[in-house]
């Protein structure tokens, strides 16, 4: 079952003097574009086998929604603070969410122990 969400992933390289940076942006960017009709979430993943390799995760209700706000004239200086960083040899990946759960055992145990 296709539930017609998406996620996108974006690729970020910095030094490592500049990950207080990258973080400070990720952030500004988040409180921009909060409210973003049909964001669902973003997240800012880092790797610890690679230092300096991050990684930007968003989850959108759907592929049109998406576009349409890269579309929009604010997507280009609300994402303004990573560019420097983005990685030319990672692409940027669209994923479509096929099947989606709340989790296993942990997760459970949160939703009934709140």
């Amino acid at each position: 079952m296709v539930t017609g969400r998406i996620r996108v992933l974006l690729w970020y390289r910095v030094p490592p003097e500049a990950e207080a940076t990258l973080t400070s942006g990720y952030h500004a960017i988040a409180e921009a574009i909060a409210g973003t009709p049909g964001l669902l979430s973003t997240e800012l993943w880092s790797y610890p086998g690679d230092p300096g390799a991050f990684a930007v995760t968003s989850e959108w209700a759907s592929r049109e929604e998406f576009e349409r706000w890269e579309r929009s004239p604010g997507h280009r200086p609300a994402t303004a603070p990573l560019r420097p960083y983005y990685d030319p040899e990672r692409s940027v990946e669209v994923i479509e969410i096929a099947s989606a759960s709340a989790g296993g055992p942990a997760a459970r145990a949160r939703t009934t122990a709140g």
